[in-house]
This record gives C-alpha cells, sequence and structure tokens, in this order.
C-alpha cells in the first residue's frame, strides 16, 4: 500500500490524492476490535436481562353472566304472525311488545272462550253451594229425628212402666181373687156359705183374670210399639244420611270439576297473555328469523335475538391442555382487541402499549370441541379500564404473563423444548381472588 502511494504521489508530484486517503484510510487505527468487544459485552450484558414468560391464546368477549349474553325470543305457543311491532337493530326496553300473534288451534279459536268457561266455573260454584245447602239441610234433618226419636222414647218408656205397674198390680188383684175363692170354695163344703156366695167370689176371679190378661197384652204392646218406633225412626236417620252422602259426594265431585273448570281458565287466560311476545329485558334486536304477516310459528321456535345493552365484559379464551397447569386464578393477563391498536413487547409488558389488562376468572375443567380448555378473564380494577365500545364477539389476543427469568434462560428454554416456569403465587393469588369477588 505504502508503495502505490509512493507512485501516485510521484504522478502528481509529491502533492497526493486527497481522495485515495479518505478511501483507504492508511494512516488511519482500525477500531473494529472495540466495536465487537462492545457489542459483545453488550449483548452478554442483554442476555441477563428480566423476561417475562408469557402464554399466547386467541379468544372473544363474552360476560360472565348467562341473562347479559345474546338470547333468542322465542314463540311460547304456536300462532300465525299478526303484527310487528320492532325491526332488526332498534333498541327495546324490558316489557316492549315485539310481535302480536293470533291462535290457530281449533280449541281456541272461539274469541268468548273466556267468557264461557268463566261462566261454567260460576255455575259449578252455584252448584256447590246448593249441594252444601241441601247438606246441611239433611244434617238439620238427622238432628231434629234423632230429637223426636229421644222425646218418643222417653214417652213409650213412661207408657211401658205404667202398663208393667198395671199388669203387677192385675197379677196381684188376681192372686189375692184366686184365694178369696180357694177360701169360700172350702166354707161352701162346709155349708157356711151359700152358692150364690161362691158364684159372686167366682165371678171377681173371673173379673180378676180378664183385667190381668188385658194388662198382660197392653204392656206386651207397649213394649212392641217402642221398638217400632225406634226401627222407624231408625229407618228415617239412615235415609237421610244416605241422602247426606250422596250431597257430600256430589260436593266432592262438582269441587273437582271447579278446580278442572278453573284451571281451565287460568290457562286460557296465561295463553291469551302470551299472543303479545315481549322482550324480555333492555337491548337491541337482531337475527330475526321470521318476515312478513300471516306466517305461522310453532311453539319453541325462534323469532328475533336481543342483545343486552348494559353488559359486565369478559373474555373467553382457549388453552392448550399443556399450558393449562400453568394457570390459576387471579392470573395477570394483558389483551389486544381487534379494532385497537398497539405496540407490544411480550417480554416486557411494561414497555406495551395500547393493551388492557385482565385477570383470569374461572378455569373450565373439561376439554372443549377445539381440544383447548376455555378460560375466563376479567377486567383487573384499578388499572387502564376495558374500551367502552367493545361488543360482544370481537376477537381479543390473550398475553398470558408468567414468571420473570433472565433472557438467556428464555432462549436455553425454548431451543431446548422446555414448558414455561410453573409456579404458584400463593398469598398474591389468594388476594386476587378475593379481588375479582369484591
Amino acid at each position: 500500500m505504502n508503495e502505490v502511494k509512493k507512485i501516485v504521489k510521484s504522478i502528481t508530484g509529491g502533492e497526493g490524492i486527497s481522495a485515495f486517503d479518505h478511501v483507504y484510510r492508511v494512516d488511519k487505527e482500525s477500531k473494529i476490535r472495540r466495536w465487537f468487544i462492545g457489542i459483545f459485552i453488550a449483548m452478554v450484558i442483554f442476555l441477563f436481562l428480566p423476561w417475562t414468560q408469557n402464554i399466547r391464546a386467541r379468544g372473544s368477549v363474552t360476560t360472565l353472566k348467562q341473562e347479559q349474553r345474546p338470547q333468542e325470543v322465542n314463540a311460547i305457543i304456536p300462532g300465525r304472525i299478526v303484527k310487528w311491532y320492532v325491526k332488526e337493530g332498534d333498541f327495546v326496553k324490558a316489557g316492549d311488545t315485539i310481535v302480536e300473534l293470533a291462535e290457530i288451534k281449533d280449541d281456541y279459536l272461539n274469541p268468548e272462550l273466556i267468557q264461557r268457561t268463566r261462566e261454567q266455573l260460576q255455575a259449578k260454584g252455584e252448584a256447590i253451594e246448593s249441594y252444601e245447602r241441601k247438606a246441611e239441610a239433611l244434617k238439620a234433618q238427622i238432628n231434629t229425628l234423632q230429637q223426636n226419636l229421644e222425646i218418643k222414647l222417653s214417652q213409650l218408656r213412661l207408657k211401658v212402666v205404667s202398663d208393667s205397674i198395671e199388669a203387677k198390680a192385675a197379677l196381684n188383684a188376681l192372686q189375692i181373687a184366686e184365694e178369696q175363692y180357694a177360701r169360700q170354695l172350702i166354707m161352701r163344703d162346709s155349708g157356711l156359705v151359700s152358692k150364690v156366695q161362691l158364684e159372686q167370689r167366682n165371678q171377681k176371679l173371673q173379673d180378676a183374670l180378664a183385667k190381668r190378661t188385658s194388662t198382660q197384652i197392653k204392656f206386651t204392646n207397649s213394649k212392641i210399639e217402642l221398638s217400632q218406633i225406634r226401627q222407624e225412626y231408625a229407618e228415617k236417620i239412615f235415609k237421610a244420611r244416605g241422602d247426606l252422602a250422596t250431597a257430600e259426594s256430589d260436593i266432592a265431585k262438582n269441587k273437582g270439576e271447579y278446580a278442572k273448570v278453573s284451571n281451565q281458565l287460568s290457562n286460557y287466560n296465561i295463553r291469551a297473555s302470551q299472543y303479545y311476545i315481549r322482550a324480555p329485558q333492555e337491548g337491541q334486536v337482531t337475527k330475526a328469523n321470521r318476515s312478513g304477516i300471516n306466517e305461522i310459528i310453532k311453539d319453541g321456535e325462534k323469532l328475533v335475538q336481543i342483545v343486552p345493552v348494559d353488559v359486565q365484559h369478559a373474555v373467553e379464551i382457549y388453552v392448550r391442555p399443556v399450558d393449562l397447569p400453568l394457570l390459576s386464578i387471579g392470573r395477570e393477563v394483558r389483551f389486544l382487541f381487534d379494532g385497537y391498536p398497539a405496540i407490544v413487547f411480550s417480554g416486557w409488558p411494561q414497555a406495551s402499549y395500547g393493551v388492557f389488562n385482565g385477570v383470569v376468572s374461572a378455569i373450565e375443567g373439561s376439554v372443549s370441541p377445539n381440544g383447548k380448555f376455555r378460560v375466563l378473564v376479567v377486567e383487573e380494577r384499578g388499572k387502564k379500564a376495558w374500551p367502552p365500545g367493545l361488543t360482544l364477539g370481537t376477537g381479543a389476543s390473550a398475553i398470558i404473563l408468567l414468571k420473570d427469568v433472565p433472557i438467556w434462560y428464555e432462549l436455553w428454554r425454548n431451543i431446548n423444548g422446555f414448558p414455561p416456569e410453573y409456579y404458584q403465587e400463593g398469598k398474591s393469588d389468594m388476594k386476587a381472588i378475593k379481588k375479582i369477588k369484591i
């Protein structure tokens, strides 16, 4: 190089060429070694910088509460569409009418069905009251018969006692007359009394015998009459009790029919209220399944879908089974929502821009049809709020933060295919769980 430089100077008269000095820099000292050493030291320092291990997952925006998710509005009864009160995209409040239906079944076509059923119910109620009055009358009749029976029996018992006393007196009189006749007969044989006196005594004996027989017959008739009265009133009471049992049976039968008709009336009233399909909650009407007028729908068929307005957002993500043991309730997550620009440094979450914070709220223990496990993540309180314009179904990319390790360890782990570090945060996880519950 020096010889070349001398030749150039000889040609130019000893002045040299300045461009040659700038291009070849022959007299300059090389700094490549210093740069190499500096870069090497910087790389070594870089390898010892902290790196946050993470798991990448993909999901979409949803909500934790089932009532805040899009829900179908179904027809409870089959019918014919008469009028639409809303169109797709309209916002409705809870209780607003969506569509009006008309009846199509033969059993419910009568416009006066409810009134006729109400009249049947009233007639059944009047029949029950009539039978109840009849039962009360029969009960009163039975009580009256029992009282009359007691009165009759008391009277007859007194008569039987009187007849028994009279029969006893006649028996005593007969015994006396027999003894007197026997004495008169002995005295007649002795010639102390005349035949006329004996015949008179005999006449008295016959009178006493006749009276005794008459009183015994009367006493027997009284006892027979007592039995007849008991039997007569027993038949009347048994007949009244039979009529009472029949009346009570009719009451029970009519009460059963009354309950049946009352149930039918309630069903008719409830069915009539189902002709107007109303919004179950505030939201936006989407995905109308039917259009036009006079279309026939079946019971349980979907009419429209309501998307709630006031929603507590969450994100459902799906992680691989190999990453599932690394997750726990309260684990921090960073999100990139579709449509929201962000600058992401996955290993340095603090340096990322445009990401949103969340924490793991629930981990499902069963695998999903896609072969992954579903994880629900909610907004982390006290951090950057999620964008208010989020809608259900918006895509989201999740970065689940794990342990902080040196960069050299992370490179070594990826080269060897080892999984991230598995560890539990202990008390910090419990604090996160309490924070989520609150």
